[in-house]
């Protein structure tokens, strides 16, 4: 029966109207209406006769959750799963939500940040053009006055691919091991003289999954410098990005949990003068220069949200107990599930110096050895196998508990 325009009789009490909890809950009539239709918020009592939705007072609070979760801008269908967890696992998911999203503009913002730096360059040197034109004597390094920072001539002289450019090579060694404890290894490991990469697989395909990234960066069309530019390479990173996510979904397509499958994968690309980084997952990429080993991918895991947003020290998260949940990872066909994974790679272009090293490793080598001991075993090595083999030996005398991938490549001047 009804009172005031308000039915009586559910359990929790008095129900209201969909305009009154409109009012209540600040969402729209419209907008509740659309809620109900795809079973994120449904009413307490629709009446048989005419239609009109009553809602519990109670209900509120989910109705706001709902709100709020828009605002962030969380798709529906992830929403809908939210809501449904108790309030510890929804604040878990909330949180990996909003750490890929961070993660995903801050790829964006680097990208930016290198146009921006790309087409000042070019900018610049546009309008020298008539000066250099008219001075053909002076020395081939003035031509490199005024180019941003982290766009350093290769070698120090000339352009990429330019006039005075010195002609640069990588030599370079991978390494895979099963390590003492798994009984499996799902790590991928590939060094050639166009592509450095590692994969670290997971799930009931892992292996599959790594082995099918890799093989899908082989065959790559790279041209060199002088026939592609900056954003032919940067499309062209883009292309192979999505070549190895594909490769993935086929690989694992046969599992019994696509979505449970899966790979990280850390590529760089030799294009004769710059490396195109690939970069998805929790494996890494390092740069040795001038003696110091500096870190040149972000993890996408939940721990590294958590220290990038002051929540964990980086020594905190290095004894952290939980899982090591990733927030973005290639993987099979996208299904819902409790933890959503994107799979588009961050990509970038970095300019390479004589005398760099590069070490690229599964979190099978950087989360068992110590930093320190990480750096002082890619110094001190003479050659990349020798290198490869030290780290190797590093992790099982830590134990071995998980596999390790590891490739190192020395830029040199090429004879």
């Amino acid at each position: 029966m009804e009172r005031e325009g308000r039915p009586v009789g559910a359990e929790s009490g008095e129900l209201v109207t969909i305009g009154e909890f409109a009012r209540l809950s600040r969402l729209s009539a419209k907008a509740l209406r659309r809620y109900d239709e795809l079973g994120l918020l449904r009413p307490a009592l629709v009446d048989p006769v005419n239609g009109y939705r009553y809602y519990d007072p109670a209900q509120v609070e989910g109705a706001r959750l709902v709100a709020w979760l828009r605002r962030i801008g969380m798709p529906l269908n992830r929403i809908g799963r939210v809501v449904a967890l108790d309030a510890g696992a929804a604040a878990v998911e909330i949180r990996a939500y909003w750490a890929r999203v961070e993660a995903e503009t801050a790829a964006r913002r680097d990208l930016a940040m290198y146009l921006v730096d790309h087409l000042s360059a070019e900018g610049r040197t546009m309008s020298r053009m008539p000066d250099s034109a008219e001075n053909t004597g002076s020395s081939g390094s003035a031509g490199s006055a005024g180019v941003p920072a982290g766009l350093g001539v290769p070698g120090g002289l000339g352009a990429p691919g330019g006039p005075g450019a010195v002609a640069l090579a990588i030599r370079c060694a991978a390494l895979t091991d099963i390590g003492v404890v798994r009984t499996a290894n799902q790590d991928a490991a590939f060094a050639g003289p166009r592509l450095l990469a590692v994969a670290d697989g997971f799930g009931e395909g892992g292996a599959e999954a790594s082995a099918a990234a890799i093989e899908a960066l082989q065959p790559s069309t790279w041209g060199r410098d002088g026939a592609l530019s900056a954003a032919d390479l940067l499309n062209a990173l883009e292309e192979t990005a999505d070549s190895a996510a594909r490769a993935v979904r086929d690989a694992v397509a046969p599992c019994a949990d696509p979505d449970g499958s899966g790979t990280t994968l850390t590529a760089m690309l030799w294009t004769g003068s710059r490396l195109g980084l690939v970069h998805i997952g929790d494996s890494r990429a390092y740069l040795l220069r001038g003696g110091e080993l500096f870190r040149i991918t972000h993890d996408h895991s939940l721990v590294q949200s958590m220290i990038d947003d002051g929540s964990l020290s980086p020594e905190e998260a290095a004894s952290h107990p939980g899982p090591a949940l990733l927030l973005k990872a290639l993987v099979g066909e996208a299904r819902p599930g409790a933890v959503a994974v994107a799979c588009r790679a961050d990509v970038r272009l970095r300019e390479v110096l004589a005398g760099d090293r590069y070490l690229l490793c599964s979190d099978g080598l950087s989360a068992v050895v110590e930093a320190a001991d990480l750096r002082a075993a890619v110094v001190a090595a003479d050659d990349p196998q020798e290198a490869v083999r030290r780290l190797a030996g590093l992790v099982r005398e830590a134990g071995g508990p998980d596999n390790v991938a590891c490739v190192v490549a020395d830029v040199v001047v090429e004879e």
